[in-house]
This record gives structure tokens, sequence and C-alpha cells, in this order.
């Protein structure tokens, strides 16, 4: 199911960026639990949501450092700032479009923008799919295939297995390694 907030999307790909996933995954749910809006769930239960881009740019730098996401602060404001200033623009632009123009944003590289609008979009074919995310899960789900190890090498096997299937094959493996997988 894509993510319907390109907010979210790009601040999630963030959070993402550089770290192990289980690292990520726990900061991401910090942030969200002492910043986020909660909302109830049908069974009676909350949800701390993402932070909206207005409320982590109310955040000071000491609350970024207690929360360990000092280093994420640079680039988490820059994105925020961002977001607030030509949100509603990169909401009319194509995906493709979209990956470009997010680039613009200071510290905010390839795979950050390719990952947030393929978060945003549904189009994982968008999603740096020769990542080592995509490269561990593919080894564990198929692990009598011979993978390649190289990236770059991957990725041409990956897109020549995937086919006109890139975007689902490469979701497909991306969740089955969030619930098969040992990230935390």
């Amino acid at each position: 199911m894509r993510n319907p907030s390109l907010w979210e999307a790009l601040g999630t790909a963030i959070m993402r960026q550089v770290i192990r996933a289980a690292q990520s995954k726990a900061l991401f749910r910090a942030l969200c639990t002492i910043h986020g809006r909660r909302v109830m769930l049908p069974d009676g239960n909350s949800y701390a949501m993402f932070p909206t881009a207005e409320k982590v740019l109310e955040l000071d730098d000491e609350q970024f450092s207690k929360l360990g996401l000092a280093f994420k602060r640079p680039v988490l404001r820059s994105a925020a700032n961002a977001y607030v200033t030509h949100g509603d623009d990169w909401a009319g632009l194509s995906p493709l479009e979209l990956v470009d123009e997010l680039q613009s944003v200071r510290r905010v590289g390839p795979w950050t923008a390719g990952a947030a609008v393929a978060d945003y979009t549904n189009r994982w074919d968008l999603y740096s799919y020769a990542d080592l995310a995509v490269r561990t899960w593919a080894g564990r789900a198929a692990p009598s295939h011979v993978w390649f190890h190289d990236e770059r090498a991957f990725g041409a096997q990956w897109r020549h297995l995937a086919g006109e299937h890139l975007s689902s094959l490469t979701l497909l493996t991306l969740a089955w390694g969030s619930h098969h997988g040992d990230i935390g």
C-alpha cells in the first residue's frame, strides 16, 4: 500500500539513510512517539504518526539529540523547510520529475529521493533496487539462485529477471525482508 503523505514518505526515507534498518526503525518510532500526532485505532489502541514538517521545524537541537537524531537533524530540517515551501508544487509532478526535484534538497540524494517517491507513488521501479536490502532479501528468499553480489551486476540481473514486474517484485522482496528478516 502506498504512503498517501509525500512528507512522511520523504521523512521515512531520510530516517533510513546510512544506518542499519533496525536502528532506523527504532529512531523512527521514537520520533513518532514523542513528537507525532496520535490517532485512535479501531481496537482502542493509538498509533503515533510521523511528525508534520512544521513540527520538525519547531524542534530544537536538544530535542533531536535526546532522540539520537543529531546526525539526521540537518537533513530533516532541510527537507521540512523545502516541503513547507514546495510541497504543493511537488504534488503535481510526475514520479520521475519528483525524484529529480527532491534531490535539490540538501543531503537528499538519488537513493533517498527514489525511496521516498517509490513509497509515495507505489512505483517501486524508482527505488534503488540494487541496494543492499534488495540483494540481501533476494538472497535469503531464493537461496538456491545464483545472485550477483556486486551492486551494478545485481541491478542488471534483477531488471532482467523481473522484466515488466520490476516494481512489484522489488516491493514484494522488500516486504518479505521486512517480515522475515532480522531488522528488529
